[in-house]
């Protein structure tokens, strides 16, 4: 607690716990608790927390001999130990208000002794004890204690101001760090009262939205008094989880500053067996109340087991001039200490002359040891963190004071205020904002916290119980967007088992990618099974929870892990299955134009004459374009060739089978007119042959042309037929249309078969209708078969199913039909009259 004074004879005023109804110079008191721990018979001084009275004092000092921060104003205070303890904390308090010697409630002896702000406590329950009673008073209360009660506890203790940030960016902290390193099976430690509940159940919320799960927690008891450390309290050590859990490699640690003491205490209590299961392969997660503090019992304990551990802390820096300050110090150098000596004895395990008695220690204290000898856990030469929040709430309450001077207009910037009362002090204190002399802004907000973040510590230990903390890390909600968290693991020094690689904290081996993550009934969402993904579907990371699909453009490979680019499926024009299609339609060409040209030759001969010589070359025409027609059913399909590849293809094919079905009935009609008297004299002739033709092939021409005008053939692209390729194809654009096209074909087909099926057995030397009819049965066998065949087949085998069967259909119409007539023609001329064609046969 600090209070201001007209300038006197010195600016700079340490007191004891001595205290006396007069004096000259008004005293500024400050608590500081969590010094001294108390048993029944002797106090152990838990030296590691000494330096929270040396920083009060270098902060004092520093202020003090600042000609810009308060000038001619003496500043002084008091340190108190409440020995965590609820009544010494709230006897403490009342006598820094009104007396030492005898406590009256609102009555104050000592006129010199105006109470204006506290600083306490490292502890968060210490802290409200005295803000229950200085909350009465609206003395403002500077504390650096990190965890504690609801937040409810700000609006029924207002003037309570903390140089600490908010705990919420811890557990943001924690929950970042274990997303950074993917360790997602975790143990919790935690006191066993009201503040590990809170702690436990607020993180556990965090870790499950972002997916980690909590291994076990294991509660430790809440030291208040090294008297407690009896065997029951021993044999918890045994009964901790952490001894059974083999797969949760990552331990986060919550307790206050003895209960610390207390764990530390638990684990070298264990036997090596234990011991040597949780040093291996185990990584600390601690909270910033942590700190590897040690009592003088403790003094031949090694500290191994925290190898490479990684803890929060409030952000501190280096303040140059401390680490002079304690190199200076001595027993004799602070005069009106009456800790120093209790911290010298035990740290340095001697005892003064003048309490020594023989046998209770090893040698005397000369006051000439050095506090750097000291360990780690008795003693750091530079100021640790929560020695830095000391500090800081030193300036804070200085850097107020000032404001509330220099803003006086009544007295000005020199002069003091007469009597200044505590209350004036919140409007300075709201808000406030500043630069030590660390170079660190210390800046308060709305909430009266400091508005700063954690940095993340790598501890690292050594066979002499002494250790180096090294910053790795930071957690900073004031950052910029995208850098609230920050830690290089580059300069991380793990504990010697991992090898230097951070270890996996995971219920069961992640899923492989290929794999998929199947949860086990009863178990916690972070234990499951690997389930391959279902065939057509991958999982390119690990943990996938669902295999998803390949673009429509890419396949999954063997291992189902990745995506392959599927290759265009198409009949191109140099694989082996294009080249013979392509040699048997040219083939089929040449022969055709050489059987067209036999039939030019010899167009005045009998057997040409006798059947229409313009049938016989439209047949031989529209062959010779359908065997040329299938060429453009090869190669990258395009919006030309789809076009001309379908509708072509039906119309050529309309007029030779319409050519066909013509010389049927030609036939049929020549015979019968040959009768005598009959009639059907008039209808032989060019004309029906013209008209039949004609008319048939145009039926096909206007069922192509409404194709064309309704959904004409297009380019498409087919992803799911085949699993490895993207099938290039003509789309039909109407399937209906496509298959009247190829329906009206097969009627005229089937009309021809049956009138030259009727006709086969007409008395003739060289009856042509026998011919018809085979040639009509290939041709419809073909297309039957093709049906089927085309259905089920896919990509460039259908079409290769299409080349076939106008190539097969073609051959036979031009096998069955000419290949008879040219036999006569070219090997037996002789045949090759009118007398013997018109030779019946009986």
């Amino acid at each position: 607690m600090l209070q201001p004074q007209r300038a006197g004879t010195g600016r700079y005023h340490q007191y004891s716990l001595k205290e006396e109804c007069s004096g000259d110079a008004v005293v500024n008191p400050v608590i500081i608790s969590n010094y001294l721990a108390k048993d029944d018979t002797d106090f152990h001084v838990v030296t590691k927390n000494y330096q929270h009275v040396l920083v009060l004092a270098f902060a004092m000092k520093e202020i003090s001999e600042n000609p810009r921060i308060l000038p001619n104003v003496t500043l002084g205070f008091y340190i108190l130990d409440s020995y965590f303890n609820e009544k010494m904390t709230y006897q403490t308090t009342l006598s820094l208000l009104f007396s030492l010697k005898r406590i009256v409630p609102n009555y104050k002896c000592d006129r010199q002794k105006n109470l204006i702000a506290a600083i306490g406590a490292l502890d968060s329950e210490t802290s409200l004890y005295m803000a229950t009673i200085l909350s009465i008073y609206k003395i403002p209360q500077i504390s650096y204690y990190l965890f504690g009660p609801a937040p409810s506890a700000k609006t029924q203790f207002p003037f309570i101001y903390r140089v600490v940030p908010h705990e919420v960016n811890q557990y943001i902290g924690v929950v970042q760090l274990l997303l950074h390193f993917q360790w997602t099976w975790v143990g919790i430690i935690t006191l066993d009262d009201d503040q590990g509940d809170h702690f436990l159940q607020t993180l556990m919320t965090k870790l499950s939205q972002n997916g980690i799960c909590l291994a076990f927690t294991d509660r430790i008891p809440s030291l208040t008094d090294f008297s407690e450390l009896s065997d029951v309290y021993l044999d918890t050590g045994h009964m901790l989880c952490l001894l059974k859990d083999r797969k949760a490699k990552v331990l986060i640690v919550y307790a206050e500053t003895l209960s610390i003491l207390g764990l530390v205490i638990l684990l070298h209590h264990l036997d090596k067996k234990h011991m040597a299961e949780i040093s291996q392969g185990r990584v600390w997660i601690m909270t910033a109340q942590w700190d590897f503090s040690a009592v003088q019992f403790q003094r031949n304990w090694g500290i191994e087991v925290f190898q490479g551990a990684l803890s929060f802390a409030v952000h501190a820096n280096k303040v140059e001039s401390f680490k002079k300050f304690l190199q200076a110090l001595n027993p004799h150098s602070l005069s009106g200490d009456s800790f120093i000596r209790d911290f010298w004895e035990q740290a340095f395990d001697c005892l003064f002359s003048d309490f020594h008695v023989a046998g209770e220690s090893d040698g005397t204290c000369t006051g000439k040891e050095k506090l750097e000898s000291l360990p780690g856990p008795f003693f750091e030469m530079s100021m640790t963190p929560q020695s830095y929040s000391i500090y800081n709430a030193v300036y804070v309450i200085a850097h107020a004071l000032d404001a509330m001077y220099s803003l006086n207009p009544k007295y000005g910037a020199v002069t003091a205020l007469p009597n200044p009362q505590p209350w004036q002090l919140h409007h300075f204190l709201w808000r406030i904002s500043f630069n030590n002399s660390a170079g660190d802004q210390v800046s308060l907000d709305e909430k009266g916290e400091l508005e700063s973040g954690f940095d993340i510590i790598n501890w690292i230990t050594f066979p002499n119980r002494s250790f180096t903390r090294l910053k790795v890390g930071r957690m900073d909600p004031w950052a910029f967007p995208g850098r609230e968290f920050s830690i290089n693991e580059e300069i991380i020094t793990w504990h010697t088992v991992f090898n230097q690689i951070p270890p996996f904290s995971i219920c069961n081996d992640k899923c492989l990618p290929g794999s998929v993550m199947k949860m086990k009934e009863g178990e916690p969402f972070c234990c499951y099974d690997c389930d391959p993904c279902p065939k057509g579907k991958i999982s390119n990371k690990k943990e996938m929870n669902n295999c998803i699909k390949c673009p429509d453009d890419q396949y999954p490979n063997e291992d189902q892990d990745g995506c392959i680019p599927k290759a265009l499926n198409f009949l191109h024009y140099d694989e082996p299955l294009s080249i013979g299609l392509a040699s048997i339609a040219l083939l089929f060409s040449v022969i055709t134009t050489l059987v067209l040209g036999i039939f030019i030759k010899y167009h005045n001969t009998p057997i040409i004459k006798a059947n229409n010589r313009g049938l016989t070359y439209t047949l031989l025409i529209s062959l010779l374009l359908s065997f040329l027609c299938s060429l453009l059913f090869m190669g990258q399909p395009e919006k030309a060739t789809c076009l001309l590849q379908q509708i072509p293809f039906g119309i050529i094919f309309s007029v030779a089978v319409s050519s066909v079905l013509a010389k049927t009935i030609t036939v049929v009609l020549a015979f019968m007119a040959t009768q005598p008297g009959s009639r059907i004299r008039k209808w032989v002739g060019k004309r029906l042959a013209t008209f039949i033709v004609l008319s048939c092939s145009l039926i096909q021409t206007s069922i192509c042309t409404v194709w064309l005008c309704i959904a004409p053939p297009f380019p498409d692209l087919d992803m799911d037929s085949l699993a490895e390729e993207v099938v290039v194809e003509c789309n039909e654009g109407s399937v209906p249309m496509f298959y009247c096209v190829l329906g009206y074909m097969g009627f005229l087909a089937v009309v021809s078969f049956v009138v030259a099926f009727f006709a086969r057995t007409l008395p003739s030397t060289f009856n042509e209708a026998k011919f018809i009819t085979f040639s009509m049965l290939v041709f419809c066998s073909v297309w039957v078969s093709f049906v089927p065949m085309y259905l089920s087949t896919k990509g460039k085998y259908m079409v290769a199913v299409e080349i076939f069967s106008i190539l097969a259909s073609s051959a036979g119409l031009l096998g069955c039909i000419f290949a008879p007539k040219c036999y006569v023609i070219v090997l037996r001329p002789e045949l090759n009259t009118k007398e013997h064609l018109t030779r019946r046969k009986l």
